[in-house]
C-alpha cells in the first residue's frame, strides 16, 4: 500500500492539520491500496497564502523562464511515463493501454503546447495611443477530477503557469495519487516554493473552502453539473472569476450517405473510451431510419470486442467503473432505459462473466432511444450507448441539439462540405467530421450547461489573463 501522508504547501511536503486519511480503492478488485491526507480548510488556507506570497515574483518571470520550467516538467514527466500509468490504471482502472496512449501522453502534448505558445503569443500589442497589455490573473484554484486525473490537473497548471499565475490544486478523492506522482515532479524541476501547491481533499471541506476563499483570484472546476453549479455559488460572493467544465451528452450524427460501418465502429469505441466515463464521449449515435437495425445489430456486434476485464493486461479494453456508487448508479439508468421504452441490444445489468470483484459494467448497447427519455438526456458516464433513429437532417439536428448540454459531438458524411454545414449547426463547443483527430492547441469547452470558459491552446491561456489598457 502506497501511504502519503503530507500535502505540498510552499515549495515542501508538510503535514496537514487535522491528520485524517483518505482511502484509495482500486476499483478493479475492491482492495484499499493507497492513502492521502483528507485536506481542511486550514491546510487550503496555508496554500493559498504561499500562492499569495509567490505571485509577485512568479508574475514577473520573464516567458521563457516560465517556457523552460514547463520544458523541464515535460521532461520530467516522460520518464516517470510508465509509473503514472501503472498508478492510474491502479487507482481508476482504466485499461493500461489507455492509460499509456492516453492518460499519461496527452498532458506531455499540453505542457510541450504551452512551450510553442509563449513563442510566439503576443501578451502587448498596440491599439491606437494605448497599450493592451495582457497580465496574470493572480492566484488559481484548480479543482480536478478523477476520470484522467493527470490530464485535467495539468489542462489547468500549464497554461496557469504559462501566464504567470500560481496555483492550488485540490485532486479527486477517488483518484489521488497520481497528483503526488506529478508534485514530485514538480518539485525536482525547481519550481519556486508556493508557485504549485496541492491539498487533497473531499470536495465537501477542501474543494469548497478552495472555492470560496477571498484570496483566490481564479477558480478552474472540472467535474459535474451539480459540483460545478456549487463552486460557481461559493465563488460569486467574492466575484471571483469562475471557468467550468462539465457534462456532456454528446451526438454522433451519421448522416445517410456516410460510410456506416466506420462511423458505427468510431462510435461504439467514443462511447466505450475509459469505461464510459469521458466528458466529451459520443453517448447518443444518431442513424437514419433507413439503415437503423443494420447500425444497431453492427454496434452490438462490436460491443462483444469490450469485454471487461483485469485493466492491467494489455489486451483489456473496459476496465472498471469508479466506484460501487457509480455503477449502481449506471445500472440503475440502464434499467430506467427500459421501463421508458428502450431495448437491450447488447449487455444490461448484469454482472459481467469472470468480474465478481470490482466495479464492472457490460457494455450496454440501447435501441429504440425516445430522444427526450432519461437515459438519452443524463450523462450516464458509463459504457453504454444510446442508438437514436431519425427520418431527415433537420431531425437529426434538432435531436442532437435537443440537450441541455453541449460539449462535443461527431457527424459523419461522403460529403465534407456538407458535414460541415451540419457541424456549424449543432450547439456545441466542439465536433469532429468523419473521426477528425485531437487537436491540443484547440480550444475545448462547451456551450450551454457544459460550462464556461475554454482549456487548451490560446484560448486557454487567455482565462488565466487579465487585460489592462494604458493611453499614453
Amino acid at each position: 500500500m502506497s501511504v502519503r501522508t503530507t500535502i505540498y504547501v510552499d515549495g515542501q511536503w508538510a503535514s496537514s492539520v487535522r491528520g485524517s486519511v483518505i482511502d484509495v480503492e482500486n476499483p478493479a478488485t475492491g482492495e484499499i491500496i493507497a492513502r492521502v491526507p483528507a485536506g481542511t480548510s486550514a491546510d487550503v488556507d496555508a496554500a493559498v497564502t504561499a500562492a499569495r506570497r509567490a505571485f509577485d515574483s512568479w508574475s514577473q518571470t520573464s516567458y521563457a523562464e516560465r517556457a523552460e520550467m514547463l520544458k523541464g516538467l515535460g521532461a520530467a514527466l516522460i520518464a516517470r511515463s510508465k509509473d503514472m500509468a501503472a498508478t492510474i490504471t491502479a487507482e481508476m482502472g482504466c485499461p493500461i493501454t489507455t492509460s499509456t496512449r492516453l492518460q499519461v501522453s496527452l498532458p506531455q502534448m499540453i505542457l510541450s503546447s504551452y512551450v510553442d505558445i509563449l513563442e510566439y503569443f503576443r501578451f502587448d500589442e498596440q491599439v491606437g495611443n494605448t497599450l493592451v497589455t495582457r497580465e496574470p490573473v493572480g492566484v488559481v484554484g484548480a479543482i480536478t477530477p478523477w476520470n484522467y486525473p493527470l490530464h485535467q490537473i495539468v489542462c489547468k497548471l500549464a497554461p496557469a503557469l504559462a501566464a504567470g499565475c500560481t496555483v492550488v490544486v485540490k485532486s479527486s478523492e477517488l483518484a489521488p495519487t497520481v497528483a503526488y506522482e506529478l508534485f514530485d515532479a514538480l518539485h525536482e524541476v525547481g519550481f519556486p516554493a508556493g508557485v504549485v501547491n496541492l491539498v487533497p481533499g473531499y470536495g465537501t471541506e477542501a474543494g469548497e473552502a478552495l472555492a470560496s476563499h477571498p484570496g483566490i483570484d481564479m477558480v478552474s472546476f472540472t467535474g459535474s453539473r451539480r459540483a460545478g453549479v456549487r463552486v460557481a455559488e461559493l465563488a460569486a460572493p467574492n466575484v471571483t472569476r469562475v471557468t467550468l467544465e462539465l457534462g456532456g451528452k454528446s451526438a454522433n450524427v451519421i448522416l445517410p450517405d456516410a460510410d456506416l460501418g466506420t462511423a458505427v465502429k468510431a462510435g461504439v469505441a467514443s462511447a466505450f473510451l475509459n469505461g464510459g466515463q469521458t466528458c466529451t464521449a459520443w453517448t447518443r449515435m444518431l442513424v437514419h431510419a433507413d439503415v437503423y437495425d443494420e447500425a444497431v445489430e453492427h454496434a452490438a456486434a462490436l460491443s462483444t470486442r469490450y469485454a471487461p476485464g483485469d485493466p492491467t493486461q494489455p489486451d483489456t479494453r473496459l476496465g472498471p467503473l469508479i466506484s460501487a456508487t457509480q455503477r449502481d448508479r449506471v445500472r440503475g439508468l440502464i434499467r430506467q432505459a427500459v421501463d421508458e421504452g428502450a431495448r437491450i441490444a447488447a449487455g444490461g445489468t448484469a454482472v459481467p462473466d469472470g468480474c465478481d470483484a470490482g466495479y464492472f459494467i457490460a457494455p450496454t448497447v440501447l435501441a429504440d432511444v425516445d430522444p427526450n427519455s432519461t437515459v438519452a438526456q443524463e450523462e450516464v458516464f458509463g459504457p453504454v450507448l444510446s442508438v437514436l433513429r431519425y427520418t431527415n437532417e433537420q431531425q437529426a439536428l434538432d435531436i442532437a441539439n435537443n440537450s441541455r448540454y453541449g460539449l462535443s459531438g461527431a457527424v459523419w458524411s461522403a460529403d465534407e462540405a456538407r458535414a460541415l454545414k451540419f457541424a456549424r449547426r449543432v450547439r456545441t463547443g466542439s465536433v469532429d467530421i468523419n473521426g477528425g483527430r485531437y487537436n491540443p492547441v484547440a480550444p475545448f469547452g462547451g456551450y450551454k450547461q457544459s460550462g464556461v470558459g475554454r482549456e487548451n491552446g490560446v484560448e486557454g491561456l487567455r482565462e488565466y489573463l487579465e487585460i489592462k489598457a494604458i493611453q499614453r
